[in-house]
């Protein structure tokens, strides 16, 4: 919607948002983004990491966001502490987490009938032995059903899969952040039928 021009050939694939941490003050937010230090890994990046709003326009802004805004955070790790090692990791954590065949295996596929949340939490679940978090776009005016936006996964500092449970009493810094085009993502609902469909409308 935001970007029609743009989206025209999305991915079929689950893609990668960002990698980002949940508490760090340390923030260098002057270590500028330098898309030559990750050159490398463009071939991956642009498949598996691709900006569907920007992507004709200027395709390092997606990156250069989520470097300058979370990346300078994450560098405080020492496995972390590079544009190359921060980007390379982020990379690699995809494909070992490997969604999209897991999905597949649990026969959770993109469809124009609903599903039910709670099936898609438990194949999640029983596949990979921890909780994500799934996140939806509600149901839009006179519909009754949410739709898929995004999976996260968490992970401990030593990036090992943990449950993404929120601890008592911590609130969730990036529930704000997340605005797929004009609308909000917020954690899904067990009891609304779920879309997941193959591209949103």
């Amino acid at each position: 919607q935001m970007s029609a021009n743009d989206c025209q050939d999305p991915p079929e694939y689950w893609t990668i948002h960002g990698l980002w941490p949940d508490k760090t003050e340390e923030c260098n937010r002057t270590w500028h983004f330098n898309v030559t230090e990750i050159k490398d890994l463009m071939p991956d990046m642009r498949r598996y990491w691709p900006d569907v709003l920007h992507s004709s326009l200027n395709r390092t802004h997606f990156w250069k966001h989520e470097w300058e805004k979370h990346g300078t955070c994450a560098a405080t790790l020492q496995v972390l502490n590079s544009q190359k090692k921060y980007f390379g990791k982020a990379l690699e954590l995809y494909q070992h987490v490997d969604l999209n065949s897991c999905l597949l295996k649990a026969g959770i596929k993109p469809s124009s009938s609903y599903y039910q949340m709670t099936a898609i939490k438990e194949a999640l679940t029983s596949f990979y032995g921890v909780t994500p978090k799934i996140q939806c776009l509600p149901p839009e005016e006179g519909e009754k059903a949410q739709t898929i936006g995004q999976i996260e996964f968490c992970f401990t500092k030593e990036l090992q899969l943990r449950n993404c449970t929120a601890l008592k009493g911590e609130s969730n810094p990036m529930q704000a952040d997340l605005k797929l085009g004009t609308e909000e993502l917020s954690v899904c609902s067990d009891t609304l039928p779920t879309y997941y469909p193959s591209q949103v409308q």
